[in-house]
């Protein structure tokens, strides 16, 4: 009887025991389960915390990665987290070219001889190649700061021409483009081919004139109109305000989207010392633009060329002129008694 009653009670401590052992495993559990879930919260706070600093970059390594964002994303902010307005250094630039464009007058920035003249190529003299890249109807979401990419890594300076719509939607890609060492010109507001009234056509260029100098501080002297229709009046208006009338003289056709490989033909193939090249950044889908970009800056510098803005290609020309006047002024002509001894 008592060793049945011991053995009762023992298997009741042996119980007891368990029990116990279980209630303070489940209690240790519990308070590792609690410590592993606020390490987990901080370690969420901490990553979310390193994702912020992370893309707190830079403004060109933002806009590096906005033309990497998926298409869902709306174009207008991609652009906005492009370039900060406020950004001081930013400010401090354009507060320096407005300063410089209020002090400037045209025949400063471009030479007197090319006002108000329509060319499609400069004539060059020298041995040395220059061609100037060109890219009209930007600024553009995505494929303006693509072409921006490829100019940068190539060390390539380019002319952009710009249309005032899109330069309102999108300020702060111009000012990527004038930051980056471009040229910006006058492309028209609208970009229209119809006939316009002198008033209208002073429109299309002035507004989008004074929106240029609001956005970058500078004001262009040079000017494309539109599909290059020279009779619709802003040609006439140009002209007569001094604007130097750029055209081309080797066209990509890519308004049309050719395969990539003809996109390169059609630029190749017109290609000259003094030339400009037209493509286009914006309008539309640049994708075979950007793709073909690369392959034509390789092609031509195989053949020799370097890359200059329209205004340094009439630059230029300009002192290649002022060189050949030095010297035919420092060549020696005969003197009187010098003629009179060879009459001898």
């Amino acid at each position: 009887m008592f060793f049945k009653v011991g053995k009762r009670f023992s298997d009741w401590g042996l119980a007891l025991a368990v029990t116990s052992v279980g209630v303070l495993g489940l209690l240790i559990l519990y308070w590792q389960l609690s410590n592993d879930r606020a390490v987990t919260t901080q370690d969420q706070l901490n990553i979310s915390q390193q994702k912020n600093r992370k893309y707190n970059l830079p403004d060109k390594d933002i806009i590096s990665q906005s033309s990497d964002r998926s298409n869902k994303q709306q174009p207008s902010a991609i652009v906005k987290q492009s370039i900060k307005p406020t950004d001081q250094s930013l400010s401090k630039v354009i507060g320096q070219w407005e300063q410089t464009a209020k002090t400037e007058i045209f025949n400063v920035l471009i030479p007197a001889k090319f006002q108000g003249q329509v060319l499609k190529q400069v004539k060059l003299g020298s041995k040395e190649k220059a061609i100037a890249l060109t890219f009209d109807d930007g600024p553009w979401p995505r494929s303006t700061l693509k072409i921006l990419e490829i100019l940068k890594k190539d060390n390539i300076k380019a002319t952009f021409f710009m249309v005032g719509i899109p330069l309102k939607e999108y300020p702060q890609i111009a000012q990527q483009v004038v930051l980056d060492g471009h040229a910006v010109a006058n492309h028209t507001w609208s970009h229209r081919y119809r006939r316009m009234s002198p008033a209208d056509a002073a429109r299309e260029i002035e507004d989008t004139e004074a929106l240029i100098y609001k956005v970058t501080g500078l004001k262009p002297a040079i000017f494309r109109p539109p599909g290059g229709v020279m009779n619709n009046g802003v040609v006439d208006y140009a002209k007569k305000h001094k604007y130097f009338v750029a055209m081309w003289s080797s066209d990509s056709n890519d308004y049309s989207r050719p395969s990539v490989p003809r996109l390169v033909r059609n630029v190749m193939k017109d290609a000259k010392p003094g030339g400009m090249v037209l493509m286009h950044d914006g309008g539309g889908d640049r994708a075979h633009t950007i793709k073909a970009l690369p392959i034509i800056i390789s092609q031509l510098k195989k053949r020799g060329y370097k890359f200059v803005t329209v205004p340094e290609l009439l630059d230029l020309q300009e002192q290649e002129q002022q060189v050949l006047a030095k010297k035919s002024t420092d060549t020696p002509t005969p003197n009187s008694s010098t003629s009179l001894n060879t009459n001898k």
